[in-house]
């Protein structure tokens, strides 16, 4: 099966390791991807831990698991990522990610920030 953010590789060799915690995302764009893929399989636990802990909206758990399942996610395309790269400290990615909801595409187009503390990348809203 194809990894939902559109690698063109295997889930189970591209976001599937990250989401399950048996590997760390190298760069900001492969922690832009898992993030998505962990929408689309509504994994909330690693959409969380994947999340600043400065900024984690860790009350809104059940409201976050029940958009994810309530959606259909069609596709992620990444538009553009600015440094993020393994020897940096912070990146951007800017992406488009479609999904169905009621029945109408909607559009979430967003250029996310994502930090990197203890060698390991964060998503955060803002600048931290």
């Amino acid at each position: 099966m194809l990894c939902y953010c559109n690698s063109k590789k295997a889930f189970s060799e591209c976001c599937e390791p990250i989401i399950l915690g048996k590997q760390d995302a190298e760069t900001a764009e492969q922690l832009m991807r898992s993030r998505y893929s962990a929408y689309v399989v509504a994994n909330v636990n690693y959409l969380l831990n994947s999340h600043h802990p400065n900024t984690r909206p860790t009350k809104e758990r059940k409201s976050i698991l029940k958009w994810t399942k309530s959606l259909s996610w069609i596709s992620l395309e990444i538009i553009s990522k600015q440094k993020g790269q393994p020897i940096d400290k912070e990146g951007n990615v800017e992406f488009k990610a479609l999904y169905m909801e009621n029945g109408k595409i909607e559009c979430i187009h967003e250029n996310s920030y994502f930090v990197k503390e203890n060698n390991r990348w964060y998503y955060a809203p803002s600048a931290i």
